[in-house]
């Protein structure tokens, strides 16, 4: 891991299905995420992204390159800031799955940097995982799900 790996895990009280089905729905993802605007899916495998950090919009757009059902989705940048990432899921047992998230990003700019150096950027995952855990426990049910697999390129 380099220096600017974030990694994040959370234990969610939903089946694997439930919590791995919700994370694919990305356009959603504004309700449990600080800072993303909007999200748009273009196609089965790439999204775009309008986020607001520290009062600056960027737009950018991430590809899927990994999805296998109830197990891990994995994306990167194909424009604007350059960061990739992969969400883990793993059954604890029947009602408990654990969610882990990581990312590997390059702040842009001398607020960035700074951000990431005072752990702005740690704080807001952990809290967007925070986030994560009381929007899926509060529904125990996926908004909806896509089960589909993109192999990894």
């Amino acid at each position: 891991m380099n220096a600017n790996d974030k990694q994040h895990s959370i234990d969610v009280d939903v089946p694997v299905r439930v919590a791995y089905n919700q994370w694919t729905q990305f356009e959603e993802f504004p309700r449990f995420m600080d800072g993303v605007s909007s999200i748009t899916q273009v196609a089965d495998d790439r999204l775009h992204w309008i986020v607001d950090i520290a009062g600056v919009t960027r737009e950018f757009d991430t590809t899927i390159t990994e999805q296998i059902p109830d197990e891990r989705v994995a994306w990167a940048t194909t424009s604007g800031p350059s960061h990739a990432g992969v969400v883990t899921f793993h059954t604890l047992d029947d009602d408990t799955t654990r969610v882990t998230l990581q990312m590997d990003f390059e702040p842009e700019g001398f607020l960035e940097t700074v951000g990431d150096k005072l752990g702005f950027v740690s704080g807001r995952l952990a809290g967007d995982m925070k986030n994560f855990k009381s929007f899926i426990e509060d529904r125990t049910e996926s908004s909806g799900g896509w089960r589909g697999t993109i192999a990894h390129s």
